[in-house]
């Protein structure tokens, strides 16, 4: 890829992107300051999905395409600018036209990108998150259903095995062991009461995975959702800490403050921080 040193972008009609702004300078140009982390997340999309260019099938360019488009002094090639990441990109002009011109620059729909893009990165973070439980509770879920369905024969198998191993060491003393008193207990349990179980979870991963396609659409009331079933997690992750402390509680507990935090300040969920007009106010309305 190779870039200009200065933006050709000067008529009254250009594309307005971050560097029409001198506080917003293209994403890459700025110099990065020891121990000082700054993810430009416009080059990470353009580097997972390609750079977003206008123009590139058009058989001419005029004056008003100068802000996405222009002739190279090299024959037979042209730059095109990069939508998303300012980026000018040197490529050969089309042999088979597929248009006479590049789209009006008053019709060009600018790709997501700054703080905005920034918030796409954090929720599909937050849709990994929710993708992993939603796999974790399903396989629980299923498992349960099976174990209720065939819970007889599976008992029977079960004697079987215990009364083998524990006349191989000589006596009863298997059924001291934490894992025979949790295998007892499972079986002790009536058959209405593992299908509930199963169903809550089943609804539970329902509600996870309706969240994750919520999120990576970047849909609001997906937001919502997410702050109120995180929100309703965290006073039994609290009670569940005063029991036993270990690093994994420790840690579910710490994600899902920074998950209900973040939605709640960054998004402006509830009213915070001007509500959803500062929201389309900065983003415009489709955010």
């Amino acid at each position: 890829m190779t870039v200009l040193d200065e933006d050709p972008a000067t008529s009254s009609d250009q594309v307005p992107t971050r560097a029409a702004h001198p506080s917003h300078p293209p994403p890459g140009t700025t110099q990065r300051r020891r121990f000082h982390v700054k993810i430009d997340y416009e080059l990470l999309s353009c580097g997972f999905h390609g750079h977003e260019l206008v123009g590139t099938g058009a058989a001419e360019l005029r004056p008003s395409d100068a802000c996405v488009a222009r002739e190279a002094k090299e024959e037979g090639w042209r730059w095109h600018r990069c939508l998303r990441c300012d980026s000018w990109v040197l490529l050969r002009r089309p042999q088979h036209p597929g248009s006479r011109f590049p789209p009006d620059p008053a019709t060009i729909r600018l790709p997501v990108k700054g703080k905005r893009l920034r918030d796409r990165y954090v929720l599909r973070l937050i849709v990994i998150d929710r993708a992993f439980h939603f796999l974790v509770l399903s396989a629980l879920a299923t498992a349960i259903f099976i174990f209720a369905r065939h819970r007889s024969l599976l008992h029977h198998d079960y004697v079987k095995v215990l009364t083998a191993l524990q006349g191989s060491a000589g006596g009863p003393t298997g059924s001291h062991s934490f894992v025979v008193r949790d295998l007892n207990s499972l079986f002790r349990l009536d058959a209405t009461k593992l299908y509930m179980v199963g169903v809550v979870l089943t609804v539970y991963a329902a509600v996870l995975a309706v969240e994750a396609v919520g999120l990576w659409r970047a849909r609001r009331w997906a937001e919502y959702l997410t702050f109120v079933e995180t929100g309703l997690l965290i006073p039994l992750e609290i009670y569940e800490l005063t029991a036993t402390v270990t690093p994994l509680k420790v840690a579910a507990l710490v994600i899902n403050l920074a998950v209900v935090a973040y939605l709640l300040v960054a998004h402006r969920l509830f009213g915070l921080r001007g509500g959803r007009p500062a929201v389309v106010a900065a983003y415009g309305e489709g955010a």
